[in-house]
C-alpha cells in the first residue's frame, strides 16, 4: 500500500491540541511544548502512512465502529481518529489521565 491520506483534525481536536500545547508551555516550558507538537506530528505522520494501525480498544469500550486510537511518543496523549475514503477524520487528541470514555461520548 503506497501514499498516504491527509489528516484533518476537527475542532474539538484543535482546540484539544491547543489546551495541551498551553499547559505545557506554561507549567514545563516551551522545549516540552514543542517536543508535544513534535510527537504530535509525528503521529499524524505515522497514522497517514498506516490508518489501520491504531488501536481499536475505545471502538469496542464505546462501540463507535471504526473509530482508531494511537499514544503520542513519551507523552500521555491519544489520537482518536477515524479512516474516510479520502482521508483521516480525528476527533479528539486527549490524555490518558482524563476519562476518555467520557471526554468521546460528548
Amino acid at each position: 500500500m503506497s501514499g498516504t491520506k491527509p489528516v484533518i483534525p476537527r475542532e474539538q481536536a484543535q482546540r484539544d491540541v491547543e489546551a495541551a500545547i498551553d499547559y505545557y508551555a506554561d507549567e514545563a516550558g516551551a522545549a516540552v511544548a514543542l517536543d508535544f507538537i513534535d510527537a504530535l506530528r509525528s503521529a499524524y505522520h505515522a497514522i497517514s502512512r498506516q490508518p489501520g494501525s491504531g488501536s481499536t480498544r475505545f471502538a469496542v469500550e464505546l462501540e463507535l465502529p471504526g473509530l482508531r486510537s494511537r499514544k503520542l511518543k513519551r507523552l500521555p496523549y491519544l489520537v482518536f481518529y477515524v479512516e474516510r475514503s479520502d482521508h483521516l477524520d480525528v476527533w479528539r487528541v486527549l490524555h490518558l489521565r482524563r476519562d476518555v470514555s467520557a471526554q468521546l461520548e460528548d
